[in-house]
């Protein structure tokens, strides 16, 4: 099983809305890609198993609450933020990058979509002053790293991150001081894709 029929399998309970803004996703990437080197070409067949549904592995240990307002932190092409914007319509999403032409393309998709409540900005997370009821990213650095440029994003000790990461994590989480759950996606998804990925949770 592959494309929109894997989103379909593991989110059963989509409106008909979400599955049509699913559905685009292909369209909208394949064409973006030509432009814009978001997904690697040998990579965009897998573009929902790896990049759609490896952003809602986070929808599989977290709901986000109606009003939540969540920055996606390095997202690239647009992911976690865009999948989780589709399923979480009630949430407000910020996606923010360094590189323009990616977030270019990505306000491209959210317009495309008519995903109201997602928006997308060229920012470093470092320089970034918004606040925050949660973090998302696919991991762009180290765990201590990444908590380091971006904690001041939520309020102290009422924020969370959600970070999608793969491997062994044991050397990594050791100098992290603060409450840190890992889950393995392999739990929730049945693919070989998943047999090392994991959603880091971090209460921040």
């Amino acid at each position: 099983m592959q494309g929109v029929e894997l989103i379909h399998h593991y989110f059963p309970g989509l409106t008909g809305e979400q599955r049509t803004r699913f559905g685009e996703l292909g369209r909208l990437y394949a064409a973006w890609n030509e432009r814009v080197n978001l997904i690697s070409r040998k990579d965009m067949v897998h573009l929902y198993e790896r990049h759609v549904l490896h952003s809602l592995g986070i929808a599989k240990v977290h709901a986000f609450a109606p009003g939540s307002r969540v920055v996606d932190v390095g997202t690239g092409g647009g992911f976690p933020g865009i999948p989780l914007a589709i399923l979480f319509p009630g949430s407000r999403f910020h996606c923010i990058d360094g590189i323009g032409k990616k977030i270019a393309a990505v306000q491209g998709v959210i317009a495309a979509l008519g995903l109201g409540n997602a928006t997308a900005a060229q920012v470093r997370s470092e320089e970034h002053r918004e606040r925050y009821d949660a973090i998302v990213s696919r991991a762009v650095t180290t765990l201590p790293e990444f908590i380091k440029a971006t904690r001041h994003l939520v309020p102290k000790g009422q924020g969370r991150l959600l970070y999608l990461k793969g491997g062994d994590l044991v050397d990594e989480l050791r100098p992290v001081r603060l409450p840190v759950r890992v889950i393995e996606l392999r739990d929730f998804f049945r693919e070989e894709f998943f047999a090392t990925k994991k959603v880091v949770e971090v209460g921040l």
